[in-house]
């Protein structure tokens, strides 16, 4: 690990909440500071993402989508837009952040013990993960990305998605002080978990607001299932204080995520008829995610919603941590339907819905 102003690991001294990892990465780097099992990576910064824009002569261009965007007058956009994507993926890498990227990449295969580490490519904006707006969802992450040619290729991927329309759509659906949260954007390059299962789970029930409870939803495989709503999760609801499955719900599942060596990429794959019937998770699981939740929401000081993986080795993983958004800011008698964000996902899948959704590991959770 070095100085560089363009890199910046999770567990580098100076990463916890710091707002040069956008506020994805930087609340990953406090759970790794706070002892949490978070998988190693590093942020390449908002500062090279901002050295990137500038080099490129791309700094008016996407000023004025960005202001577009806040006045909600997108239809001013149209082909600014489109140029603006375009010239992000051709503009050339600045020399010294290339080699900074391929330099990081490789002290991670050292690290790891792998060479071409399969790594999550994670958008991680400044405006994200906020208490009053989320951003979920909203930038891209390409998941069992390999080699530093394909990072770098996938990280210019992340910038441009700042500019995609279903996140200036997002940015001009919030209040002024969301969406001027920051203009920057910090991609994350972590090793990714060969999940068994995975999933998401609310220190709160998300339909009730019920803060004496914690729900789980959880999947074979990795959690895109979940996050993307296109398969139907067990859950598991578990009382915070007595630390006691209050209700289960396992719902056999035909097909999960996982990456598929044939394509190279991530995608929906058959599960064998037995494993498919049988719960993703044990309840000594389920009991033991519950505990590490109340550990993480008392550790944070408000009702979290998080992320996390079991690997093959039965290790947990957290993926994500970020504050829940919607009972923190509503009367808990409101009802919620927002789709767009985490919760929304979860809320959409309770009530019957369904909730569109972008190509296999593309859309960030």
């Amino acid at each position: 690990m070095t100085g560089d102003p363009h890199i910046l690991w999770l567990d580098q001294e100076g990463a916890p909440d710091n707002p040069l990892l956008g506020g994805k990465f930087a609340s990953l780097a406090a759970m790794t500071a706070a002892g949490f099992a978070v998988p190693p990576g590093f942020g390449v910064t908002t500062t090279a993402y901002r050295v990137f824009m500038a080099r490129a002569g791309l700094d008016g261009k996407a000023a004025f989508v960005r202001e577009a965007a806040r006045r909600e007058a997108l239809a001013d956009v149209g082909s600014a837009r489109t140029r603006l994507v375009e010239a992000i993926g051709a503009a050339p890498m600045p020399d010294e952040l290339e080699t900074a990227i391929r330099r990081n990449y490789g002290i991670l295969e050292e690290r790891t013990g792998r060479a071409a580490v399969p790594v999550a490519v994670r958008s991680s904006g400044e405006a994200e993960d906020l208490a009053d707006a989320s951003f979920a969802g909203q930038y891209d992450t390409y998941l069992w990305i390999t080699g530093a040619d394909a990072v770098l290729r996938q990280i210019r991927a992340c910038w441009a998605s700042m500019f995609g329309d279903t996140a200036l759509s997002y940015r001009a659906g919030v209040d002024d002080a969301a969406s001027a949260g920051g203009d920057g954007i910090c991609v994350g390059v972590q090793q990714m978990v060969e999940a068994r299962a995975a999933g998401v789970m609310f220190t709160l029930d998300p339909l009730k607001g019920d803060r004496s409870k914690i729900v789980m939803e959880a999947c074979w495989g990795l959690g895109e299932g979940v996050v993307k709503g296109d398969v139907t999760p067990s859950r598991f609801t578990v009382d915070k204080v007595t630390l006691e499955i209050v209700q289960r719900e396992i719902v056999p599942q035909a097909e999960e995520y996982r990456f598929d060596a044939a394509s190279g990429r991530v995608r929906l794959m058959p599960l064998p008829s037995e494993q498919g019937q049988a719960a993703c998770i044990e309840d000594a699981e389920a009991l033991a995610l519950a505990k590490l939740a109340k550990r993480i929401e008392g550790h944070r000081g408000a009702a979290q919603d998080i992320e996390w993986a079991i690997g093959s080795d039965g290790e947990v993983g957290i993926l994500q941590v970020r504050p829940e958004t919607v009972w923190s800011q509503r009367e808990s008698a409101g009802l919620v339907t927002e789709s767009r964000s985490a919760v929304g996902h979860v809320l959409a899948r309770l009530s019957g819905g369904r909730v569109a959704t972008a190509g296999p590991g593309q859309r960030d959770r």
